[in-house]
């Protein structure tokens, strides 16, 4: 695509945004360091992967297992298992700055990677471990390398976009939005239609890359696959399962405003409305971002949709909000920055004192508490009893048994499942009789095996935390009574 300025107004824009996203990513990284929440159940289950390292997972693609594999090869604390967070987000924020660069030129790039590294879902995102975080890097890569094939024209850039987008796509399935969006632009503009050589290139390449995943999801009943359906849910059914709901649609959509900020998601709903007068280049951009949009948007219409399914579609998103908000409207984006940096600055403060924050007698951050000391006291228990293994069926109780009782020598397994395991637990740990007794976790409301001959221990119902309302019991079971059906 044509830039809009050939050549750059600043050349100093690498070092100026490499300071202010290596001060913000530093400062990050210290205050994650401080950060008192346990493990969310995802990350939990992310650190497992890490530990069982494979071509795929029950409900993610693999990248994630890998990358936490490296960062918890020394140390395995929630510390490790977050860096790659902040880590990621920075790498992203430079990538997407260097596009900026070539397209409008230094001191919009500059802006542009500090605008990126301030968003709320990044600011969110860099306390936790998530594929979205996983995916943003090599996302936003094939993105440049793409862009670079249709300027330049050369197979280099046919093949680095191909394996980059390979990598995404390893990280969250979302990266297949990027394909579908280029296909739309080829339709759109002359200009980005590589040649048929180069589009052979890149999907070879892309195949190639994601082909062990492929081969893993055929291996194991293309679990990957339809977790990725389930969440869909719609999907498998439509006659019976599809709906209207305006009220998700809503939602979804208003939490936009949350994740990409106010002012941005404004600007680029603006830019949207008003496509036909914008560059050509903006026009390219809005391809690879309001089209993901409106796919989540009928998918929350139809169904459901979280609030970061869109994710993918910001990394356009922002090539096309900060450049029309610095060439018109300025006073809006100090807005922007005051209110990203808003979120930016409150959300590590809130994670240094999760168990005191409370509003109207209820922990802010309870999905992030109570997780460890629960396990804790279920691997106590287990401890003195001297159990063969703790046995439970839920996979929030299981994730963070696994990880909580990493050292303790406990066998942590799940129920067997009946049919299509429900969770990566079930799948890959079901528990397997050994003649000894088990400590059995789970729900009051569950009907326990072979109830003539448990022994009830004790109910756990926590004040505060995950568990506030989830109460959970302990039983003593013979093992052989959680057979496989």
């Amino acid at each position: 695509m044509q830039r809009n300025v050939t050549p750059p107004d600043t050349r100093d824009w690498p070092r100026r945004a490499a300071l202010a996203v290596l001060a913000i990513t530093a400062v990050r990284v210290l205050l994650l360091a401080f950060n008192r929440t346990d493990l969310f159940v995802d990350e939990a289950q992310y650190w497992l992967w890490g530990e069982e390292l494979a071509f795929g997972y029950y409900s993610k693609p693999p990248l994630i297992g890998w990358v936490l594999a490296f960062f918890t090869a020394f140390s395995d604390g929630t510390f490790w298992v977050r860096l790659p967070g902040p880590l990621f987000h920075g790498a992203t924020a430079m990538i997407i700055g260097s596009i900026a660069h070539r397209l409008y030129g230094g001191r919009t790039a500059f802006f542009v990677a500090v605008s990126y590294v301030t968003l709320p879902m990044v600011a969110l995102a860099s306390l936790l471990i998530s594929t979205d975080t996983i995916m943003f890097p090599f996302l936003a890569g094939s993105l440049a390398c793409y862009l670079r094939l249709l300027d330049k024209k050369e197979t280099r850039f046919a093949v680095l976009t191909g394996l980059l987008l390979g990598l995404a796509f390893l990280g969250k399935y979302a990266a297949i939005y990027y394909p579908i969006c280029a296909a739309l632009a080829a339709l759109v503009f002359h200009e980005a239609r590589p040649s048929r050589r180069h589009i052979g290139i890149l999907l070879g390449v892309f195949a190639v890359t994601i082909l062990p995943n492929l081969i893993w999801n055929v291996l194991n009943g293309f679990s990957t696959l339809s977790h990725t359906l389930d969440n869909a849910d719609w999907v498998r059914a439509p006659g019976s399962r599809a709906g209207l709901h305006p009220g998700a649609l809503a939602e979804f959509f208003l939490s936009q405003f949350a994740v990409f900020g106010p002012v941005l998601f404004s600007a680029l709903l603006i830019v949207a409305a008003t496509a036909k007068r914008r560059s050509p280049v903006a026009q390219f951009l809005l391809i690879f971002s309001i089209p993901i949009l409106l796919i989540v948007c009928v998918q929350a219409l139809l169904s459901r949709a979280y609030a970061n399914w869109a994710a993918a579609a910001y990394i356009a998103g922002l090539l096309v909000a900060v450049p029309w908000l610095m060439g018109r409207h300025r006073r809006w984006m100090i807005a922007s920055f005051a209110i990203n940096g808003f979120f930016c600055v409150v959300l590590p403060l809130l994670t240094l004192f999760p168990e005191q924050l409370k509003i109207r007698g209820q922990q802010v951050l309870s999905r992030y508490t109570g997780r460890a000391e629960m396990s804790e006291t279920i691997l106590d228990i287990a401890t003195d009893l001297r159990v063969g293994a703790i046995v439970a069926e839920n996979r929030d109780v299981l994730a963070d048994l696994f990880y909580t009782g990493r050292d303790s020598g406990i066998g942590i397994y799940a129920i067997p499942p009946q049919g299509r395991a429900p969770h990566h637990y079930a799948q890959k740990h079901p528990y397997v009789p050994d003649g000894r007794d088990v400590l059995l976790v789970q729900p009051p409301q569950v009907e326990v095996p072979c109830p003539e001959e448990v022994v009830e221990l004790a109910e756990m119902e926590p004040e505060d935390g995950a568990y506030r309302d989830k109460p959970q019991m302990l039983y003593l079971v013979p093992g052989v009574c959680i057979a496989a059906p």
